[in-house]
């Protein structure tokens, strides 16, 4: 039986998907006697197994058979499933890592120039024509960036990390034809051997399966956490268009900035003016999202 989509239980699911991906965020603190390898081990080691339940109770497991066909059958099919595992790795690795090493503010940066960057991959990959908001867009988010370069000579390396690596990822899954849950379940089992590297590498383990209960019950909320905002993110997804998707896309940074503050760090008075300009390349996209989402339910 098909579901009706039903906007409101879409966009509700999608805020508490970006709530709890914050939530992660913060979640850090508490594991403190962890390194952010560690951290980022124990969520792939415990979002696997639950994420695998959900592919097969909604029946998602066709497109991960056929991914495990083409790489019998396309030569360098597998090269290209590495590949995708390491670019998504390190992003895991970095959103766990940076907001107990004082880099929470960078990352959220990162998110927020993310859908610019995507805009200009659009761009120069696919041969998008890009609209005037979106031309308007990154005129100001190049402010910002030229901002942020007079007043530290660079960009934050996990800001460029975030915006220029998640737009390379996407691209190489939209044309490897990975775009969907199969693709993230393989990439995920791709990154399986190295997560419980970390965390046997760390020395927590016997710890924390042995002795310490109530760092037991941390390291299993760390992994439902992971697991309940990536599935409030696929079960709204279908609810959903694509304009209103994008636009909750902003969200999630902004509850990071949140939490990157509420865990001590600040905004220079310096990198205001960066941020504003950000703010603004974001504010021109939403507005456009909203013309467009407008538009659609008129015709």
């Amino acid at each position: 039986m098909h579901t009706q989509p039903n906007t409101f239980l879409g966009v509700t699911l999608n805020v508490i998907a970006s709530a709890l991906f914050a939530l992660m965020f913060a979640y850090t603190s508490l594991l403190g006697d962890l390194s952010g390898a560690e951290i980022y081990g124990w969520r792939i080691a415990l979002t696997f197994p639950l994420l695998t339940i959900f592919v097969l109770c909604n029946g998602y497991w066709p497109q991960v058979k056929s991914l495990f066909n083409r790489i019998l059958n396309e030569r360098y099919f597998i090269i290209t499933r590495f590949i995708s595992a390491l670019l998504i790795g390190i992003q895991l690795w970095l959103f766990m890592w940076a907001p107990g090493n004082g880099y929470g503010l960078a990352v959220s940066l990162g998110y927020f120039i993310m859908p610019i960057t995507m805009v200009i991959v659009g761009w120069f990959a696919f041969k998008d024509r890009m609209s005037r908001f979106q031309k308007l867009a990154c005129i100001f988010a190049l402010c910002g960036i030229l901002n942020q370069l007079v007043i530290s000579q660079t960009l934050s390396w996990p800001t460029l990390v975030v915006c220029l690596g998640y737009p390379i990822y996407f691209w190489l899954r939209h044309k490897t034809n990975t775009n969907h849950i199969g693709g993230m379940w393989f990439d995920m089992m791709l990154s399986l051997p190295f997560s419980l590297y970390f965390i046997i590498q760390g020395g927590h383990v016997t710890q924390t399966l042995s002795t310490d209960f109530h760092f037991l019950w941390l390291v299993l909320g760390l992994g439902l956490i992971s697991a309940l905002a990536l599935g409030f993110q696929s079960l709204s997804a279908p609810h959903l268009n694509l304009s209103l998707f994008g636009l909750l896309v902003y969200v999630e940074p902004v509850l990071l900035v949140l939490v990157a503050i509420l865990l001590g760090e600040t905004i220079a008075p310096t990198e205001w003016l960066t941020y504003i300009a950000i703010w603004l390349a974001v504010i021109v996209l939403i507005i456009e999202g909203g013309l467009s989402l407008k538009q659609t339910r008129v015709t």
